[in-house]
Order: C-alpha cells, then sequence, then structure tokens
C-alpha cells in the first residue's frame, strides 16, 4: 500500500518569533493537532522540529515525531525516533510496537518481531505480528519452518476481532496470499459499514485489476477518482489498467497526470512512476532503473527478469531470479519460463524438470487452474513432455483470447505440426508477424516441413535461399533434402543434396542427390514432372565428381534422344 503524503502547509506568512506573536494575534500559526486532521504530516513535522530547536516542546513531541515520519513514508527516521525513546527510563511501552512497524516496512522482519515481542498486548500488536507471521512465512527457507510459521500465522488470526482495522488486516493478508475474491469480500463487507471509507474502493479496484477483471477495476477505481481525482494510488492504478486493456501509450497518457501530481510528493511514488514507464515502453531504460528498485518495489526484479529474457539474455534472466522463493502464480510461472529457456538453450534436463514442475504447479492449483495463465502454464508443461494432444487441448481452450499474440501462435503452430496437421499449422505460422520469430531456425524449419508435407516444396527452397550461409542454414537444406525425398518432391531433394555435396564433398550426400535424380526421372516417366526438367537434372549430376556419373547421364541422354526431348 502506498501512503498518502499532504502537500506541505503553505500558509504564505513568513515564522514570527514569540515576541511578535504576542504582540500580534492576528498572524495564526496552525497548531499541532490541526496539522494532523489535515493529515499535513509534513507540516506537523515541520512544526515540531521548530519547537524543539527553539526549546519550545509540545508534550509527548518525540512521539508525535516519529508518528509524522512514519506517515511519510520515512520509516527510517520513524525507526530513530522510536529507538532514541526505547533507551529512556520512562519509555512507554508501546513505543516497542511502534519501533517494530517502522522495522517491518523497513523489511526489518525478524528485528520487527523482537521489537512487538517486548510491547504489551494490544490489537496493533497482533496485527503486526500477524503480518510479520506472513512475511516470515513466505521467506522460509524450509518446510518446517513453513509450517510453524502458518500455525502462529493462524493464532494471529484467531486474535483478530470484527473492527475495521483488524478486517483490513484481515483482507490485506488475503491480498498478499493471492486470494483476491476473500479480499473483495472483506471489503465489501465494510463498504457496507461505512459507505464513507471511499479508500476501500481503490483497495476493491486493485484487487479485480489482480484478477484480470481490468474493465470492472476500472468502473470501481472511477467512483473513487470522481471524489479524489489527485490520488497517487489510484491514478497508477488506473494507468495499470489502460496498459491491460489497451497498450503502452494508453497507460503512459494517463500516468502523466500522476507525475504533475507526484513532482513535490513523497520518493515513493517517484520511483514507482519510472519503474511503471519502463513497463508501459516496452522496456526502454530497464538497465538503468530497475536494478536499484529490485528491493524497493517487488515487481522490479521480475519485470527486470522478462527484460533478460527479452533480450535472450537467458543466463542473467537466471542469475536474477533462482534464489527468489516464488509466492504468487506469476512468481511460479516466470521461475518456469526462466527454466525452461535455460534448459532448452544448454540442454539441462534439470532445469527443464523445474520448469514443468513450476508449470504444473500453477497449472494445477485450484485458484488457477480454470484462469487463462493456469491453462498457459498446464499447455506448456505437456509442451515440454511433448505430449502435443494435450497441450492442444489447453492452447484450443484459449485460442479466442490470443488470435494476434505471436509467441501463442509460434506454440500452437508446433503443437498442430506435430501432430501431423500440417495444413492448419502452416495458416498459423504465416500469422506470425515477429521478425524475430520468423528469423528463428525453430520457426524456419517447421515451416518448411509443413510446406513440404502440403506438396509446396518450392516454397520452403526459398526460405533456404534468403538464408545466410551459417549452421542453421546447413540444417535447413539436410530438412528440405530429406523431408523431400519422403515425400516423393524430388527435384527440391536433388538440389538440396547437391548443395549438400557441394558444401561437404567427402560426405555420402552423394547417394541421395543420386536417388532424387532418378525420383525427378521417374517422376517425369509418369508425366508427373515437365520433360524439361531433365535439363536441369543433368546440370546437378554433373556437379559431382562421383563416376556413377557418366552412366546415369548417358541413359538420360539415351532416353532424351529417344523421346525427342531437347537437353541443350
Amino acid at each position: 500500500m502506498i501512503l498518502s503524503r499532504a502537500k506541505p502547509a503553505v500558509g504564505g506568512e513568513t515564522p514570527v518569533s514569540i515576541s511578535d506573536k504576542k504582540k500580534k494575534n492576528k498572524t495564526k500559526v496552525p497548531t499541532l493537532e490541526e496539522y494532523l486532521q489535515q493529515r499535513d504530516y509534513l507540516g506537523a513535522l515541520t512544526l515540531l522540529e521548530f519547537q524543539r530547536s527553539i526549546g519550545e516542546k509540545e508534550e509527548h513531541a518525540d512521539l508525535w515525531i516519529g508518528y509524522c515520519a512514519f506517515h511519510l513514508g520515512d520509516y527510517k527516521r520513524a525507526m530513530e525516533e522510536y529507538k532514541s525513546l526505547t533507551m529512556k527510563p520512562d519509555c512507554p511501552a508501546e513505543v516497542w510496537v511502534y519501533l517494530g512497524c517502522a522495522l517491518f516496512f523497513l523489511g526489518l522482519y525478524k528485528e520487527a518481531e523482537e521489537a512487538a515481542a517486548k510491547a504489551p498486548m494490544s490489537p496493533l500488536q497482533n496485527r503486526l505480528l500477524f503480518h510479520l507471521a506472513h512475511k516470515l512465512n513466505v521467506s522460509s527457507p524450509d518446510i518446517v519452518s513453513q509450517f510453524n510459521d502458518e500455525k502462529r500465522l493462524m493464532g494471529f488470526h484467531q486474535n483478530l476481532k470484527d473492527v475495521t482495522e483488524d478486517q483490513l488486516s484481515l483482507a490485506s493478508i488475503h491480498y498478499m496470499r493471492s486470494h483476491y475474491q476473500e479480499a473483495i469480500d472483506v471489503y465489501k463487507r465494510l463498504l457496507l459499514q461505512n459507505r464513507d471509507y471511499l479508500a476501500l474502493k481503490v483497495y476493491v479496484a486493485l484487487c479485480y485489476y489482480k484478477l484480470d477483471y481490468y474493465d470492472v477495476s476500472q468502473e470501481v477505481l472511477a467512483v473513487y477518482l470522481k471524489n479524489i481525482p489527485d490520488s497517487t494510488t489510484a491514478l497508477n492504478l488506473k494507468a495499470c489498467n489502460h496498459y491491460r486493456l489497451y497498450n503502452g501509450k494508453a497507460a503512459e497518457a494517463e500516468l502523466k497526470n500522476l507525475i504533475d501530481i507526484s513532482s513535490c510528493s513523497f520518493e515513493f511514488a517517484k520511483e514507482l512512476i519510472r519503474h511503471n514507464l519502463v513497463v508501459f515502453r516496452g522496456g526502454e531504460g530497464a538497465l538503468q532503473v530497475l536494478p536499484p528498485l529490485i528491493d524497493v518495489i517487488p515487481e522490479a526484479r521480475l519485470n527486470l527478469v522478462i527484460y533478460y529474457l527479452r533480450q535472450d539474455d537467458v543466463q542473467e534472466a537466471y542469475n536474477l531470479i533462482q534464489d527468489l522463493v516464488p509466492s504468487t502464480p506469476q512468481e511460479y510461472i516466470l521461475k518456469g519460463v526462466v527454466n525452461a529457456a535455460l534448459g532448452q538453450e544448454i540442454g539441462s534436463r534439470k532445469h527443464l524438470k523445474s520448469a514443468r514442475e513450476f508449470f504444473q504447479l500453477v497449472g494445477g492449483s485450484a485458484s488457477e487452474c480454470d484462469t487463462i495463465p493456469g491453462r498457459q502454464c498446464m499447455a506448456s508443461c505437456f509442451f515440454l513432455l511433448r505430449q502435443f494432444e494435450d497441450v492442444l487441448i489447453y492452447l484450443n481452450s484459449v485460442k479466442n483470447y490470443f488470435y494476434n499474440d505471436d509467441t501463442f501462435n509460434f506454440n500452437y503452430a508446433q503443437a498442430k505440426a506435430a501432430l501431423g496437421n500440417y495444413n492448419e499449422a502452416e495458416e498459423i505460422f504465416l500469422l506470425i508477424q515477429s521478425e524475430k520469430i520468423k528469423n528463428d531456425y525453430v520457426y524456419l524449419s517447421w515451416l518448411a516441413r509443413c510446406y513440404i508435407m502440403n506438396q509446396k516444396g518450392q516454397l520452403a527452397w526459398e526460405l533456404y535461399l534468403k538464408m545466410g550461409t551459417s549452421s542453421d542454414s546447413f540444417s535447413l537444406l539436410q530438412l528440405i533434402a530429406n523431408d523431400c525425398y519422403k515425400m516423393g518432391q524430388f527435384y527440391y531433394a536433388a538440389k538440396a543434396f547437391d548443395a549438400l555435396e557441394k558444401l561437404d564433398p567427402g560426405s555420402n550426400y552423394w547417394e541421395g542427390k543420386r536417388g532424387a535424380c532418378v525420383g525427378v526421372f521417374q517422376l517425369i516417366l509418369a508425366n508427373k514432372e515437365p520433360k524439361e526438367t531433365l535439363k536441369e537434372v543433368l546440370v546437378l549430376l554433373r556437379n559431382s565428381g562421383n563416376p556413377q556419373v557418366e552412366y546415369i547421364i548417358r541413359a538420360l541422354r539415351k532416353w532424351a534422344k529417344d523421346n525427342r526431348v531437347l537437353l541443350s
């Protein structure tokens, strides 16, 4: 949750001395209570620090300074103030729980737990320990520790009362555990009891966003923005909805309003904006913006991993995510994708097995099995197992959502082709627009095979002609030569074997070329190939240094002469 920060107090008056204040009662400085009622924590903090500097301290000034710093998001300052208070002999016991809250927001969970344990029992202490149990459970290294933390969490859960603060904590834990519908139910119940709690609409909208109901999220959010048009949290969520519903440009246009508002706001908003702009711009500036935010914004690590994957830097993506203990479907999916990519790149069965396990955990879970990502995960799992009939069951169920998605079509076409549905596979391959995919050898080889199986050997040969000299072009030649031979398209098989023979004269490609040339002659005899093709066959045969060539050429020339076929 992003804590809001009100605008600093701007009264227009210059500070006046105490003596001037006694002389002039016209200039009225707001009191601490007035600042706090207006949620102007910066104004309140400024007043408190000024009073401290002149020796005119407010009652419990140190406590109020910690309180204001905390609500401004300056958790380090709050921690320092509360720590200083705990050193004093007359320190109120509840300060320990305040210190625990500051440590919690700094990510120092063990220290926060130790501080909270020194505080007297209270609803705030229980809520803090409730959240700490969740955080420690997520980061626990083994199953036994996770079980113990889960048991503690349920104990604190049972201590929650049916009061607003406790129910908000419960909804928060539901949200962080990806139980979004349960969180919505809590928020809606609270809204029925307190219709003026407009901020709850933002939380409901955020849950709908997480459930992929972006249009519903927008509707709920619009009610809040109508009343609070300058909310950082709401405007950012609106931009994210636009990104999901439309595109990055639409999202960035929405974010401009937030940039103007946040120009003088708290640092987290600026970091959040910079992070989201990278996402909206398709990764532009990722290496400059995301690394410093990895421990500030949870999604920064995931988005940096995605950036490395898009740059084909699979090893760097793996280095960044290998120690991440996944706790959300998105994290499990991303770990699966990275392990699958690395496993295929280096031929590691271990990584491929890990990828299958991650995909199956998501696709087989009760909460995700009927979602689009869940079905994609099961498809990916079966794809790695090469069980393509099962792959198509899952991909067919979601294909209407991905008609123009190149990555989906690439996988869908491969599954179709693997099962021999070459006509459909060819159509799907040709829908792909991404130049990166179209230049990938996997794409080229599968498309060439589809062409050949659909009796379009010429198109497969043209794919080869467009490629530069490389190991991939050599592999494609071998595929064309063998598949065309198998499918009786002997002319293109002969051309491919001829090219292979030139590239590797010491091999046995001559035997393939000889058989293909004889096959072309047989098709000519059966009137399935133009007689003029014989001239090109003779040229291919002459390119070989094998002694059998002359015998075959004499036989072909004799037939041509007897059948009045011009060879010159």
